[in-house]
């Protein structure tokens, strides 16, 4: 894996979550599979199949982050950024037909679940880096090039 930048509560909640899995759902999830496996022919024993899938999912999930934290950066929030879009910023867009869009620019990890967060990656977010306050942006989508300008850039930590 590259380096992968997280917002701070962004790798605040990937390490709960691997907390949680390690100390809460994986020893659960092994009990349940040791008491299906002590009921004798696992063959046709649906408790101990599923249970036996949901922890191999959990031990791919747990690989998964482990290697993630090796190479992840936490990016904190700095006073030097204010004013203009950089990583971990909150965006507000209008264009011409005074439709607006909100979102914030964080890693590629962060963005599952949350439909208001866009990744670094993508154009949007590319067009915006580095720009402050009405500055205008151009992105190029597969329906043509589009003109929005900035309307608002702050930080806030997650709610």
């Amino acid at each position: 894996m590259n380096r992968k930048l997280l917002t701070a509560e962004g790798y605040q909640r990937l390490q709960d979550e691997l907390n949680d899995i390690v100390r809460k759902e994986r020893p659960e999830i092994t009990k349940i599979v040791s008491w299906a496996a002590s009921l004798g022919d696992r063959s046709e024993n649906a408790d101990y199949h599923y249970n036996k899938r949901k922890l191999r999912e959990l031990d791919r999930r747990i690989r998964f982050l482990m290697k993630l934290f090796e190479v992840a950066q936490k990016i904190e929030y700095s006073p030097e950024q204010d004013g203009k879009a950089f990583f971990g910023a909150w965006v507000t867009l209008e264009n011409d037909d005074n439709e607006t869009i909100k979102f914030r620019i964080v890693g590629d990890e962060e963005i599952y679940g949350r439909k208001e967060y866009i990744s670094l990656q993508s154009p949007i977010a590319k067009a915006c880096l580095g720009k402050s306050v009405d500055d205008e942006i151009q992105v190029h989508t597969p329906t043509g090039k589009k003109t929005w300008y900035i309307s608002e850039i702050f930080y806030q930590k997650d709610s």
